[in-house]
């Protein structure tokens, strides 16, 4: 039998940047012991798996090499890439996603992939001390939400500069780590980077999932709804974002990179 497969680069316009993601194409339910095998094999911070419900309609599972999560903003994006360019689904109609968190909402706006998330607001904690170990730098503010934790520091150069202790972060006990400060360019609101070796990633080139944490955050500190955000890995990637009550608006650009078909 032979599968499908893509490899995009999401929130990027052009190939090799963005955090790539794998999609896989399916007809039906697939085995989910096959499904992290394949994620393994992929190497990749997530492999999206699809399959049609219904008209436009889809179900939708993330896996890292090591762990289902129960959501992702980057592959989910290069999964509603590939069904629009694939022809999967017209580019008019919007896609809806059946997830572990509830259901995602995919639309074309204005050139850009917008998807609709849920806010995953975090709530102010006292610092772990495996957390602020694995940082390893001073601290403006630390929360947590149900997935992850997010620290702002000082500077856009802090983040930039920052050289965290993998093994320590991974005691920490949550998905992953976000850290953030306003930027320094007037171009975009704020700057994060992301790491999640509890999972799998040491560092995430892009992560959508993050943003809806980083969006109410950044609202109540800037007094604004609308954000253009930068995620300063060595790859970058760049997100636009609206606050929506209960819901982050995410949008942005992907590019597929290579396709071709899984054996089995």
């Amino acid at each position: 039998m032979q599968i499908n497969f893509y490899q995009v680069d999401s929130f990027t316009d052009k190939p090799y940047y963005g955090n790539p993601a794998g999609v896989v194409v399916l007809d039906a339910q697939a085995d989910e012991s096959w499904m992290r095998k394949i994620a393994e094999e992929m190497n990749l911070s997530e492999t999206a798996f699809v399959y049609p419900i219904s008209a436009n309609n889809y179900n939708l599972r993330w896996f890292t090499p090591v762990a289902e999560v129960d959501l992702c903003g980057h592959a989910t994006l290069a999964a509603a890439h590939i069904l629009w360019e694939k022809e999967f689904v017209k580019k008019s109609e919007q896609i809806r996603f059946q997830t572990k968190s509830g259901e995602l909402i995919c639309c074309n706006n204005d050139g850009l992939i917008q998807m609709d998330f849920p806010k995953e607001e975090a709530s102010e904690i006292s610092v772990p001390e495996e957390l602020l170990k694995g940082v390893g730098v001073e601290v403006l503010y630390t929360g947590k939400n149900r997935m992850d934790y997010i620290v702002e520091v000082e500077s856009e150069k802090i983040v930039k500069n920052l050289t965290p202790d993998i093994n320590m972060l991974k005691k920490a006990g949550m998905r992953g780590v976000i850290v953030t400060s306003r930027s320094d360019n007037s171009e975009f609101d704020f700057v994060s980077r992301f790491f999640a070796p509890a999972v799998g990633i040491e560092e995430d080139p892009v992560t959508g999932s993050a943003h809806c944490c980083l969006a109410p955050y950044w609202a109540k500190k800037l007094n604004k709804n609308q954000f253009k955000a930068l995620q300063l890995s060595k790859r970058q990637g760049v997100l636009y974002l609206e606050l929506n009550n209960d819901r982050v608006k995410i949008s942005g650009n992907a590019v597929t990179v290579f396709e071709g078909r899984i054996l089995y």
